[in-house]
């Protein structure tokens, strides 16, 4: 590139009569396999960009990698090893996922991902509150969000806890005041929308309700 730039590059024509055509690429070609170098992985991940895509399986969905770098964290091969979604590969090395695509669905940074999870995990939580307040039999979306906690301890993410604690604007987000002469002022009194950390990095705060004392008269 360099000596493209500097005007001192050699350029070569083709033989066009020694051209061949590049093989079609199968779906299952663009499957990665964590027991391969990370540096291999890399090269396939650019490579399959943006079509067809290098990608894994998880759950029965496939998720395409669009964008990844190589990381030195050390694990079980195609082990998940950190909350940033970083894969132990082959030879002590890592893949970093940077943006990810499920299948049938838009691109995403990481973040974006875990707060999607996070949303889809409130509504099931909600979906399951609700069934058992009319006693109806919630087995199926027990077994549902077990396995989506099981996931977030994989991803090291955990809940903040916030109620009765005193207001934290780190960790916490006020969305509405009660008036309560027998709390301190910033008492979290209710949760409103459970937040997570992970690694002590904030995916999102808890959204809280807080008590003030009554002005003296």
């Amino acid at each position: 590139v360099d000596e493209i730039l500097e005007d001192k590059a050699k350029f070569i024509d083709q033989d066009h009569s020694r051209a061949t055509y590049a093989k079609k690429i199968y779906k299952e070609e663009s499957q990665i396999d964590w027991n391969e170098d990370a540096s291999k992985i890399i090269g396939k991940i650019n490579g399959l960009f943006p079509y067809p895509g290098a990608a894994f399986s998880f759950n029965g969905e496939r998720y395409k990698i669009l964008k990844a770098e190589i990381s030195n964290g050390v694990g079980q091969v195609g082990e998940i090893i950190s909350d940033q979604l970083e894969v132990a590969c082959n030879n002590n090395q890592s893949i970093k996922i940077l943006e990810i695509q499920r299948q049938g669905k838009r691109p995403q940074k990481i973040n974006e991902f875990m707060l999607d999870f996070l949303k889809i995990y409130d509504d099931f939580q909600r979906a399951k509150d609700v069934l058992s307040e009319s006693k109806i039999n919630a087995d199926g979306l027990n077994s549902i969000l077990k396995n989506m906690e099981s996931l977030m301890e994989k991803y090291n993410v955990e809940p903040i806890d916030a109620l009765g604690e005193i207001f934290d604007p780190n960790f916490h987000e006020a969305i509405s005041i009660v008036s309560d002469s027998t709390l301190d002022d910033n008492t979290i009194t209710k949760e409103i929308r459970k937040g997570y950390i992970s690694q002590k990095k904030i995916l999102r705060p808890t959204l809280v309700e807080i008590s003030k004392k009554e002005n003296d008269e």
